[in-house]
């Protein structure tokens, strides 16, 4: 697939995330549209997961260990044609398979019920350990966001993915600096997290975040790399492709208005 092809699904899968949002009048649009490039070329370019073998352990697996990003996952599975188009409006009501933090029991796709912050990249690395084990040769990615790296958790399973040397793991971490507080920098400072991962023993990358040609080379050079774990630390803007929600911790775990929702789409070179 092309770059452009994979812009193009970047910015539908935005308009999805905002349509959930906004539908339900609640969620988190700021971290999913930080995120939206990375995983967007995690799905369309570097794993295998399609719609014949989503069911499957003989594929690369996702994990989103910042769970309350799920509009993106369900967003993304959404135009992956994995879920339909018309169960995005259900998102977060009663009932509804699409909860607020993914849950592996009622989607296919979703690989990991993930919510409490540190505890998906633990997942990961069982997971990943787990396929070595089996000898299965498919990849394992977790995307964390910077904020959850104030968890002690996180470094927990980074040993440990260091130690079982994981080359089969991908973590990825959504750097967009802002947390539902504020500047992660002033609420828990966690700089450097290159040279955090480096002394964890991982093989560390960075990119901007919502540089596709950036993104893809830096997971190949994780699928190329031997005999230790990746981190690629992609510098993101928090509500990016989204002028008024764009650096605004705010927008954290809010969701717009119709004004807003209708600018925003527009925004994004759509009708809401």
């Amino acid at each position: 697939m092309d770059k452009q092809e994979l812009v193009e699904h970047a910015r539908q899968i935005r308009k999805h995330i905002l349509k959930q949002v906004y539908t339900v009048q609640s969620g988190h649009p700021g971290g999913s549209l930080s995120a939206t490039d990375l995983v967007t070329a995690l799905y369309f370019q570097e794993m295998d997961i399609t719609e014949a073998n989503v069911n499957s352990i003989d594929r690369d697996r996702f994990v989103l260990s910042k769970g309350h990003a799920s509009p993106l996952l369900y967003a993304v599975l959404c135009e992956k044609g994995l879920l339909d188009e018309r169960e995005l409006l259900t998102f977060r009501k009663i009932n509804s398979r699409l909860q607020g933090h993914p849950n592996m029991k009622y989607v296919a796709g979703v690989d990991m019920s993930t919510g409490s912050l540190g505890q998906g990249i633990s997942a990961a690395v069982g997971m990943a350990l787990g396929n070595k084990l089996a000898q299965n040769h498919h990849r394992v990615y977790a995307l964390l966001g910077d904020g959850e790296c104030q968890e002690g958790e996180v470094w927990e399973a980074a040993m440990a993915a260091a130690q079982y040397q994981l080359d089969n793991l991908c973590v990825i971490v959504d750097h967009n600096r802002l947390q539902i507080d504020g500047e992660v920098a002033k609420v828990m400072n966690v700089d450097s997290l290159e040279e955090k991962f480096k002394a964890f023993h991982f093989h560390v990358l960075t990119v901007d975040g919502h540089a596709m040609d950036e993104i893809l080379s830096a997971l190949s050079k994780a699928r190329e790399n031997k005999g230790r774990p990746t981190a690629i630390i992609a510098n993101t803007v928090k509500g990016k492709g989204v002028s008024f929600m764009e650096n605004q911790a705010g927008w954290h775990g809010t969701a717009p208005n119709k004004e807003q929702y209708e600018q925003a789409i527009k925004e994004l070179g759509g009708e809401a």
